[in-house]
């Protein structure tokens, strides 16, 4: 199966107890949909499992997964990142992007100059972050993930317009200069 055909939807923070479940972490809108989008894969495929959250806890859920019977071979997948086949996931809005669509974007200002790629995008629960990494900077820009700061993606042609807030690229001065 292609990389596109999968989105990576959870995570394996390690073991919780003794008999086996699992400490789980959804990247999921709705957190507790992940286990709508099973099977779960692991990253290389390798493995496939049907899930059973037992419980929310701190961080997530402790949760069940097929073939997984022992505290050791629940610790054994601590890291492990969870993929859903793309058809299982819901259709989104038009202004909706998987996290995984956006990684390796180029990243264009308003003026068609390449700023880099998307390196990854966070959410600290404020709202997301777009992680743009190029040649031309000295480290990483962290750009807000609206339509103001990002007021075009185009899926299609692998691009996103970035309009970041005054300030924010390296040479264009701070919002105090006005």
């Amino acid at each position: 199966m292609a990389d596109g055909d999968r989105v990576c939807v959870g995570a394996i923070a390690g073991a919780f107890g003794v008999k086996g479940e699992v400490r789980l972490k959804s990247f999921c809108a709705d957190p507790a949909a992940i286990a709508d989008y099973a099977p779960l894969s692991t990253e290389d495929g390798g493995r496939s499992f049907t899930l059973r959250l037992t419980r929310p806890i701190e961080g997530g859920f402790a949760a069940r997964l097929s073939g997984v019977a022992t505290r050791e071979q629940a610790d054994a997948l601590k890291g492990a990142r969870l993929y859903a086949d793309r058809a299982r996931l819901p259709a989104l809005a038009d202004d909706e992007f998987y996290h995984a669509d956006l990684i390796g974007l180029t990243v264009l200002d308003t003026g068609g100059v390449a700023l880099g790629h998307v390196r990854a995008v966070h959410d600290h629960g404020a709202g997301d972050l777009i992680e743009v990494m190029g040649a031309g900077l000295k480290s990483a820009l962290l750009i807000p993930f609206t339509r103001a700061a990002v007021p075009t993606v185009d899926l299609t042609a692998r691009r996103m317009i970035v309009d970041p807030p005054p300030g924010l690229l390296p040479g264009t001065g701070t919002p105090d200069d006005d």
